[in-house]
């Protein structure tokens, strides 16, 4: 796979925290940086394609009644 450089501005906080990490983890902050991007962008995809799927779930007419999703929202409030 080809590599690329990228630049990104952090508090010096986080850069700290990266190094931290990289250094318990016995690796570079380039390997801790690319494995945190890789499940950051792993979540959103995954989040989209759900969010996707309910849009077209939705304008097919497969949905939940108001009154069932009002009653399945108590529900989980109660919990």
């Amino acid at each position: 796979m080809a590599r690329e450089t990228v630049t990104v501005r952090i508090p010096s906080e986080t850069r700290e925290a990266l190094d931290a990490i990289a250094a318990t983890l016995d690796r570079d902050r380039s390997h801790v940086v690319n494995e945190a991007l890789a499940a950051y962008i792993e979540t959103h995809r995954w989040q989209l394609e759900h969010i996707h799927q309910g849009f077209r779930q939705a304008r097919s007419g497969r949905f939940v009644p108001e009154p069932e999703a009002d009653k399945r929202i108590a529900r989980l409030r109660r919990k």
